[in-house]
């Protein structure tokens, strides 16, 4: 019986690994550097450094995502894709590739304390 126990424990372990969602895994260099350029393009007027000009309560530091339950890859997906309050949406600007990236950077930039 522990024997079957542990092969499901092994088995189901590997079936959340293999459909767990992509911002667990680290961000992949390339897409980051996307996300960077798009960023600058489109947010940074807005959100320089991790700032918020319109807010500045709803800033892109660490603590703010994660007080506001933004610090996901799929709630700043959401978040700049529909917009909300003062943000505008950008599903009609940015290709889903484009939010994609600019997300994993977003996420990337608050953990890193926006210091490059």
């Amino acid at each position: 019986m522990k024997r079957f126990l542990a092969i499901a424990c092994v088995l189901l372990v590997g079936v959340l690994l293999a459909i767990a969602p992509p911002a667990l895994a680290a961000a992949d260099p390339a897409v980051v550097a996307t996300g960077a350029k798009v960023f600058s393009a489109n947010c940074a007027s807005c959100h320089m450094n991790g700032n918020n000009l319109i807010n500045a309560a709803k800033n892109l530091k660490a603590d703010t995502l994660h007080q506001y339950g933004m610090d996901s890859v799929e709630a700043i997906i959401t978040q700049v894709t529909n917009g909300k309050a003062a943000m505008p949406a950008f599903k009609t600007r940015l290709q889903p590739d484009q939010i994609q990236a600019v997300a994993a950077y977003v996420l990337e930039q608050s953990e890193a304390g926006w210091k490059s």
